[in-house]
């Protein structure tokens, strides 16, 4: 009933945030979508006029790493923002009720607001043996996953495991753990990979749906483009080092001392696509590689079965015109030694040029 009419302003001024306070959610949120001042304008008005969004966030099989890096956002502070943002009628992780009144609700949510509510899916459905292996209120997971998302407007796929499948679906996966969108073929699903996802991406993506009332743009994959549409290796710090042929060859050496880039020690981010280099881990202080461990490729398909994290990747076709590790350095000496005979070469021409026409001088050979 209140849920109809009261908006997440509305809650967050009760709970004693300051207009200052909420513009600045506004501002930091616009910024990480990308939109600018302008946006900021648009978010706020939104937040402060449309009524809070109902969410129903299931577990599947899953570690609940996602929830863990949700709670923890900085911009917003969960505790005073993002669940007054939604109203999260079911999520049977931090939610009081429990039993046979947590599953009541969630039979009055998927009644009261069908086809108007949000999924939240954390985990996956296993398939195998009619869904035994996972058994939520008494019955298969995946049952109760279809059933909530048919009256769902949309669902957003929190982390790996609901997006790709993750560790429960790694090589010879027993259970058949499968990604959501194997199972659920008729809603648009938003997929926000990562184990887990940055915190701050998954409440920017929840505050754009509150805001424009529709989905992200999303790439062919399924991912906001706002988050995925580039590789950590493009904005990472120590790209200078790569373009460089600086590479740490051993854990503690020289190079891992000075910073050089980690593709050698297995480093997944020439080919992950993510926002950790640019909107970082723990409130934007760091993140893995910054802490000087290679990208494990969390956010990618399949990435648990593709050979040992610290292995070094053979061939990267993302690369475009970049040469690989093993030549990037040589052709960069190439360069420097290319352009020393070039200017040898242009000065020795000048010279002659100079002689031919009689201004060569004693000093001729100190000059250039």
């Amino acid at each position: 009933m209140g849920a109809d009419i009261e908006t997440f302003y509305d809650v967050i001024r009760r709970q004693g945030v300051t207009r200052r306070s909420f513009v600045k959610f506004c501002s930091l949120t616009a910024t990480s979508l990308g939109l600018g001042s302008m946006g900021a304008s648009t978010i706020a008005h939104a937040l402060e006029t449309k009524p809070r969004v109902p969410v129903i966030w299931l577990h599947g099989l899953e570690c609940t790493c996602c929830s863990e890096s949700f709670i923890r956002s900085a911009h917003p502070l969960v505790k005073d923002v993002v669940l007054s943002m939604i109203s999260l009628d079911y999520d049977d992780t931090i939610m009081a009720a429990a039993g046979h009144q947590a599953e009541a609700i969630l039979a009055e949510t998927k009644a009261k607001y069908k086809g108007r509510y949000i999924l939240a899916v954390e985990g996956n459905p296993p398939l195998n043996e009619d869904g035994m292996y996972c058994i939520v209120g008494g019955q298969p997971f995946v049952e109760k996953l279809k059933w909530m998302a048919a009256d769902a407007a949309a669902i957003i796929a929190w982390g790996t495991c609901a997006s790709w499948g993750c560790v429960q679906a790694a090589r010879p996966n027993p259970t058949r753990a499968t990604p959501i969108d194997g199972v659920i073929k008729d809603k648009p699903i938003i997929k926000v990979p990562g184990c887990p996802p940055i915190a701050e991406v998954m409440t920017a993506v929840v505050t754009y749906v509150i805001t424009f009332g529709h989905l992200p743009e999303l790439d062919r994959q399924g991912r906001p483009k706002m988050f995925y549409s580039q590789r950590i290796h493009d904005k990472c710090y120590r790209r200078a080092h790569f373009d460089a042929g600086q590479f740490v060859e051993a854990w503690d050496d020289e190079g891992a001392r000075k910073g050089y880039c980690l593709y050698k020690m297995g480093c997944r981010g020439p080919t992950t696509y993510n926002a950790c280099s640019t909107v970082r881990w723990n409130n934007g202080v760091s993140y893995p590689i910054q802490s000087g461990h290679p990208c494990i490729g969390c956010a990618e398909d399949n990435f648990w079965d593709k050979g040992p994290f610290y292995s070094r990747l053979t061939n990267i076709k993302q690369f475009g015109i970049e040469k690989n590790a093993d030549t990037v350095g040589m052709a960069a000496a190439g360069v420097v030694g290319a352009a020393v005979v070039a200017h040898a070469a242009v000065t020795a021409a000048k010279r002659v040029a100079r002689g031919r026409n009689g201004n060569g001088s004693s000093n001729d050979k100190q000059t250039g």
